[in-house]
């Protein structure tokens, strides 16, 4: 297979699969029956907030680029660019997307035909740190650097840009007229963040002078100075901001390793640290023995909530057994993910239902739980459609009959549908079809009855071979969690009479020598929610696709599972400007993800943010943008 890098965002979030670190979920009023927890930031009037001082915040690794628009972006440079940046849209708690004021007054679709229109009304107050308005000369120079039709600019992304037409002037200065050529439901992802004209005006620029340095800022906060050997950024309040001011004079970004975060925050060293479970304990522990830190380590307050991400087992079906639908769905309805979801989250007193969609988590605007389109633990179903693979018990043990007698009795009943995991084009929902085989299952199970294989199985075989799947997992320190998860999984499978072996592999390595070249079986990573699924979560589940060179392009589905018809309706709902209706086509298209169970999502991750006295408004910000010009010190 081939696969493009993946964006850094997306690249961060799946090595970091069983750690905390990101951003906490917040609560939303419609479209979520599962329990949320809310953002945890100590949220704090401005007028409560001292002004001055320097936040000393932990980052995962010193920027390699200031360009998030380029492949080797990570989440460091997309903090900086949310404070030094401006921001045309921001997210509230819920994931949807608010004007920002600061930067417009209003931005609106003003016509949908012949061709759609997005005009936007600039704050006349907003301008670059050099002095110059913010104007289309910035919204043309970036959309021609990340349209996709200049190859000489090096982008990782042009999603959106890509439909554009054309950029003008509007009435005056300030307001600027967007033509697509092809509709965009999601326009509010276009221009955020908005870098100046000497950034994008030009290749070399766009290329090279943008990973180290911008000429130009426009946000609260502006660079300062890079140092490599402190591997820090510092970013200090930007004088010519016309917004509310900075209270903090200095941020200070520094890479330090997550084992070293705790004893940094106890020394005076940090401010705020996105920490994990591991440390969690290291802090009770030293609290509860009194160590010479205890009394340090009393004082630091662990902020959690959820983050806006999940952790999800990944089926490979481009090859071995699981190329086999009836087999990828009979691990899944092996597995018990409310179990997993309460052994990772109830230890942290978090919300543990498990999530219900691959393309929106609960409190999100439009969430809605599909997973009954693959439906929930039966062991009996799951063996049913084993059966049906022609995966077969050899060696019959105690209690389990005749195994002869029931593969033949469950051949008929758990035959394979071609609803929502094929390609077909019917519009039966996924959710429909779906059933139908999974209560096909389910009476086949009964079938079996009493005969249904025990704890301690027999492998089953299939000409001879056993059923093994190679299970591979990150070997690094704050994945003890995520190794438990595995081996509960593993012990879930055994059940059915599937073996499991866990491989762990350096942590380095793991995602792109192992998950992104499709070298597994079974792997567990996770993925960021967002607030634009049309577009963002699109390449995680497109159909793989033939290469002129005879090699598939995977983009970023690197379990190789995919429909003709998920790619049309992702298609569909990413042009389809009535929100209402495009919501619809993203459930349509989760539904049949789920069916195709290429990818299980088993539990939202937790979030925790370990943060020294004093510090407020930071912490665990969920969906919503942070406001860097609030965080400070408590007056």
């Amino acid at each position: 297979m081939r696969a493009p890098a993946p964006t850094a965002l997306l690249l961060t979030a799946a090595l970091l699969a069983g750690l905390a670190g990101l951003t906490a979920c917040g609560g939303g009023d419609d479209g979520s029956a599962a329990p949320t927890a809310p953002p945890d930031i100590a949220a704090t009037p401005r007028d409560q907030v001292r002004e001055g001082g320097t936040v000393r915040w932990a980052v995962d690794s010193a920027p390699a680029t200031l360009n998030v628009f380029q492949a080797d972006s990570d989440a460091t440079t997309d903090r900086i660019a949310a404070a030094v940046l401006p921001a045309l849209f921001t997210l509230d708690r819920a994931g949807r997307p608010q004007r920002n004021p600061d930067y417009l007054r209003s931005a609106e679709v003003v016509q949908h035909e012949p061709a759609q229109v997005v005009v936007y009304r600039l704050n006349p107050e907003a301008v670059w740190s050099d002095g110059r308005p913010l104007g289309v000369a910035d919204f043309r120079a970036q959309w021609q650097a990340l349209n996709g039709r200049d190859r000489a600019f090096w982008t990782a992304r042009n999603a959106g840009y890509d439909r554009v037409a054309r950029v003008e002037p509007g009435r005056d200065a300030h307001e600027i007229r967007v033509t697509f050529g092809t509709p965009y439901a999601d326009w509010r992802s276009l221009f955020t963040p908005l870098y100046p004209r000497s950034a994008t005006g030009g290749a070399d620029a766009f290329n090279d002078v943008t990973r180290r340095t911008l000429k130009a800022t426009a946000g609260p906060f502006t660079l300062r100075a890079r140092d490599a050997r402190k591997r820090t950024v510092t970013l200090v309040r930007d004088p010519r901001w016309w917004g509310d001011r900075a209270r903090l004079d200095r941020l200070v970004l520094t890479a330090v390793p997550r084992e070293r975060r705790v004893a940094a925050l106890a020394g005076g060293k940090l401010d705020i640290a996105g920490i994990g479970r591991p440390e969690v304990e290291d802090i009770r522990t030293s609290v509860e023995r009194r160590d010479a830190s205890a009394a340090a380590l009393r004082r630091i307050d662990v902020r959690r909530s959820l983050a806006p991400s999940y952790t999800q087992l990944a089926l490979n079906g481009a090859e071995g057994p699981l190329a086999d639908e009836r087999v990828r769905r009979a691990v899944a309805r092996a597995i018990d993910r409310s179990a997993l979801a309460e052994s990772v989250l109830k230890p942290l007193e978090l919300p543990a239902a498990p999530p219900g969609s691959h393309v929106r988590l609960a409190g999100q605007p439009g969430y809605e739980d599909n997973s009954s389109a693959l439906g929930g633990q039966d062991p009996a179903a799951a063996q049913a459609m084993l059966a049906d693979a022609g995966w077969r018990t050899i060696t019959a043990g105690p209690g389990t009959g005749d195994a002869g007698d029931r593969d033949a009795g469950n051949k008929d009943e758990g035959k394979r549908d071609n609803g929502p995991g094929g390609d077909g084009t019917d519009e039966e929902t996924g959710e429909r079809a779906a059933e139908k085989g999974r209560t096909a299952g389910e009476r086949a199970g009964d079938k079996a009855g009493e005969r249904a294989l025990p704890g301690n199985a027999h492998v089953l075989h299939k000409d001879g071979v056993p059923l093994t799947l190679e299970f591979v997992l990150p070997e690094e320190r704050g994945t003890g969690q995520l190794r438990a998860v595995a081996e509960r999984i593993t012990q879930m499978l055994t059940a059915v009479g599937i073996r499991a072996e866990i491989e762990e592999v350096a942590g380095e390595k793991f995602f792109r020598e192992h998950v992104a070249s499709g070298d597994f079986d079974l792997a567990l990573y996770s993925w960021p929610a967002t607030a634009f699924p049309a577009t963002d979560a699109r390449p995680v589940f497109a159909k793989p696709r033939p290469a002129p060179d005879g090699s598939l392009t995977v983009e970023q589905n690197y379990t190789g599972v995919g429909t003709d018809r998920i790619d049309q309706l992702f298609e569909q709902a990413a042009a389809e400007l009535d929100e209402s209706v495009a919501r619809e086509l993203m459930s349509r298209a989760d539904a049949r993800i789920w069916a195709a169970a290429g990818a299980i999502p088993l539990y939202q991750r937790p979030e925790l943010v370990a943060v020294r006295p004093g510090v407020v408004n930071a912490g665990a910000f969920g969906f919503a943008t942070p406001r860097y010009q609030d965080v400070g010190f408590r007056r």
